[in-house]
């Protein structure tokens, strides 16, 4: 019998927990069956200051990665926030900031790469940056791909991959943009991360959606999994506002067409994940962001209750597409436990 092509399933913890605690994200993951996640915003001490992952301290990192020991838990990538400020000094009325490239490759991106090798990953999440607000994204292909260009050489002076987002309201808000960016850079070292909720967020059905998927898979790394039901109340005016982020639901209950996508994803992974071994990559994630509680620029909240809803959704959907994952079981206590 022919072996089914495997995915690795993995989560942004910090929506499972409801107070952002390490403990609490730890104790999602391992009750949920994951081994891998991605760290974004965490409270390592539990007296309530939240930070971001890249802002830990040498002693906390230590202590983060006693956690994954002890939990049996591993990182998938740093979710970072890179990317997310304007590409241009204008004034657009929006309150993204702007940062002159090389402070931004000095600070932000330097910090971020030194958290990745502390917390031993290779892979780094992204964004294309903010074009100005009411200006057509294909203006600024040429600019967003020498500053990613240069995020990327800086990832890969260090043995690290650059995975980038598609994500509303910014250069790359899809598919076919996304894979432009991909040719412009045409650096080994960066990859393409999709995410149908993301596409689905912009109005769009699930034959779209699948079809700015297609875009992607050349170039594609991993993918986030979260899904969003349109709501017809809502005028789309070509942004995503805060008010589109209340939406968002499993992955087999909106309209990204997740089904559809893993039909065919299950056909290319053999060849995805062939690509992704000449990067050092373990396989290819589907990560689980699942925004179900709210979501908003920089994060969202789905609580454990949520976490367990979304991971069950993804399941279900790999399953009807043929493609294996792995839990864990009773099997993997009894080995921890020397039996």
């Amino acid at each position: 019998m022919t072996k089914r092509p495997s995915v690795l399933i993995s989560a942004f913890a910090d929506e499972a927990a409801n107070h952002r605690t390490a403990l609490e994200q730890m104790t999602a993951l391992a009750a949920i069956g994951l081994r891998s996640y991605s760290p974004r915003f965490i409270d390592l001490s539990g007296d309530g200051n939240v930070q971001h992952v890249v802002d830990l301290s040498t002693d906390q990192y230590k202590r983060l990665n006693e956690l994954h020991t002890e939990y049996g838990v591993s990182v998938t990538s740093i979710g970072a926030r890179v990317g997310k400020v304007k590409l241009l000094d204008v004034d657009d009325g929006s309150h993204n900031v702007f940062i002159s490239q090389p402070e931004y490759l000095a600070g932000e991106v330097a910090k971020t790469i030194a958290a990745a090798k502390k917390l031993d990953t290779k892979l780094i999440r992204g964004f294309s940056y903010y074009h100005p607000r009411g200006t057509d994204p294909y203006d600024h292909l040429d600019q967003a791909a020498e500053n990613i260009r240069q995020i990327t050489e800086a990832c890969a002076d260090e043995g690290l991959i650059y995975g980038l987002e598609i994500e509303p309201n910014l250069v790359g808000e899809t598919g076919p943009l996304l894979a432009e960016l991909a040719r412009r850079v045409d650096h080994p070292s960066m990859v393409l991360i999709f995410d149908g909720g993301n596409v689905a967020a912009q109005n769009k059905n699930p034959v779209q959606v699948y079809e700015e998927y297609l875009a992607t898979v050349p170039f594609l790394g991993w993918m986030h999994v979260k899904d969003y039901a349109i709501d017809p109340d809502l005028e789309w005016t070509g942004v995503v506002d805060e008010d589109r982020l209340k939406n968002f639901v499993p992955a087999n209950a909106g309209d990204a067409g997740h089904e559809l996508i893993f039909r065919d994803l299950r056909m290319r992974l053999p060849e995805i994940c062939s690509r992704l071994k000449t990067l050092g990559l373990p396989g290819f994630y589907l990560e689980t962001e699942p925004h179900l509680k709210g979501g908003g620029q920089f994060g969202g909240f789905s609580g454990p209750d949520g976490m367990g809803v979304a991971v069950r959704a993804l399941c279900s959907c790999l399953d009807y597409a043929g493609i294996e994952y792995s839990l864990r079981n009773f099997s993997d206590i009894r080995a921890e436990r020397g039996f």
